[in-house]
């Protein structure tokens, strides 16, 4: 019996949901709802898993990334270890990483995090919903 609970309390905390994101005062909350419609040529990408592509909203723009069957991941753009500005927009490089040009800092794209020493805040998340057939729902609530 002292096993079993021992072996509960253990997996009660590797269960925990700890991102290990602390709270990001740098960049402003701002209201996502952004409606993706994959059959627009602009988003003609994300009907591959491993397609990307980028859409308005969020503060300065949102990453769109084809993770696996009926699986998507949206970020925000804004470099999450700055304060928004005209470099801190990340870009998608080689289809694996975004970037930051003003620091040249990079995160993973499957999951955000930093690959860059030194940076704390992974990129910033959003809810990312399939309403249809060819039809995605961005939203940060």
């Amino acid at each position: 019996m002292k096993k079993l609970l021992m072996l509960l309390v253990i997996l009660t905390f590797v269960s925990c949901n700890d991102d290990g994101n602390d709270f990001n005062d740098l960049l402003p909350n701002k209201p996502v709802n952004q409606t993706i419609f994959l059959n627009n040529p602009e988003f003609i990408d994300l009907q591959v898993v491993g397609g990307w592509a980028y859409s308005q909203g969020g503060i300065s723009g949102i990453i769109i990334y084809h993770y696996g069957v009926d699986t998507y991941l949206a970020y925000e753009r804004s470099a999450p270890h700055l304060k928004p500005q005209l470099c801190s927009q990340m870009t998608v490089n080689n289809g694996l990483t975004m970037e930051c040009s003003c620091d040249d800092s990079r995160f993973n794209i499957l999951n955000g995090a930093p690959l860059t020493d030194g940076i704390n805040y992974a990129a910033r998340q959003y809810r990312v919903l399939t309403t249809g057939p060819n039809t995605l729902q961005i939203t940060n609530f």
